[in-house]
């Protein structure tokens, strides 16, 4: 296939790129510091020549937005959502003046977009959706994504929770904690954690790509969450380590102000299931966090 990427530059868009060039897939990137051949100049924010890359492409995906790892001051709630409301609205714009429009636009989500659950599991029809920062960001970004009527381009929102990958997101620096016996349980260890592992979630974008039939808003994680306790319990298992060091949630939020992050990316419950994927006939090669951390572990 030919693939327009948006936001190719991160830990995901990097897998991503990585996965389709092994398969044997024409890629180009939009990008707003091109350095690659493959790479287009593009601000995310208006038209320019990349529009051209849009007749050219068979699939768009756009992974654009500004990272939620930080402080959330009202300048950066606000650059939250403009990096993902510009750059998704930007891209209906020109996908709606193609002439030969892609087959598939699939567009960045988050499980975040559903309520803090310790006990109901939350799937694509029966999930609960809230109303705070975290979620009305999700909100207004599918709203964005599916408001115009783009006729004959597939759409897919990628509600995507914690990625488990060796060179990137949260697997690394958890695994630096552990190592020094600081891989205890964050607050009460009772909030759940939804993951996938980072190649199952390539291989599950190259199956939707795929079959046609699947629209909408997607669970992209693995079929079995994990509460933040048992999933630091089978982190030290895979590095070796007999126990971890916990920290209460009035340590985390000390923490946080020092690093420069949210307590919330560690304390909501992500409860959140995978149905559509499942119901669809997709295989995970890591269904089970004991399987995917023993992998990244070697």
């Amino acid at each position: 296939m030919k693939i327009l990427l948006a936001g190719g530059s991160g830990f995901l868009g990097q897998l991503l790129s990585t996965y389709f060039l092994e398969q044997g897939d024409e890629l180009k990137i939009l990008s707003r510091t091109p350095k690659r051949p493959n790479e287009i100049f593009w601000d995310a924010r208006q038209l320019g020549d990349w529009i051209s890359e849009i007749e050219w492409a068979d699939a768009v995906i756009n992974l654009t937005g500004k990272s939620v790892d930080c402080r959330y001051t009202e300048k950066n709630r606000q650059l939250i959502l403009n990096s993902r409301i510009e750059s998704t609205a930007i891209l209906a714009k020109a996908i709606a003046k193609a002439d030969n429009p892609p087959e598939i636009w699939i567009n960045s989500s988050s499980a975040t977009i559903y309520v803090h659950s310790e006990s109901q599991q939350m799937t694509e029809d029966e999930g609960i959706i809230g109303d705070d920062f975290s979620m009305n960001i999700c909100k207004k970004w599918e709203e964005e994504f599916f408001k115009i009527d783009l006729n004959t381009t597939r759409r897919v929102a990628l509600r995507t929770s914690i990625v488990l990958g060796k060179k990137g997101g949260a697997y690394p620096k958890l695994k630096t904690l552990t190592r020094l016996f600081l891989g205890g349980k964050q607050g009460n260890g009772r909030q759940f954690i939804s993951w996938i592992h980072a190649h199952d979630f390539c291989r599950s974008i190259h199956f939707i790509l795929n079959h046609p039939e699947i629209v909408g808003p997607i669970n992209l994680v693995a079929p079995n969450p994990e509460t933040n306790k048992n999933f630091m319990s089978e982190l030290r298992k895979s590095l070796k380590r007999p126990f971890g060091i916990g920290q209460p949630i009035w340590l985390l939020e000390v923490g946080a102000v020092i690093v420069k992050t949210e307590t919330e990316l560690l304390l909501k419950s992500r409860n959140v299931a995978p149905e559509r994927l499942l119901e669809k006939g997709f295989e995970f090669l890591y269904p089970t966090l004991s399987g995917a951390l023993n992998q990244l572990s070697k």
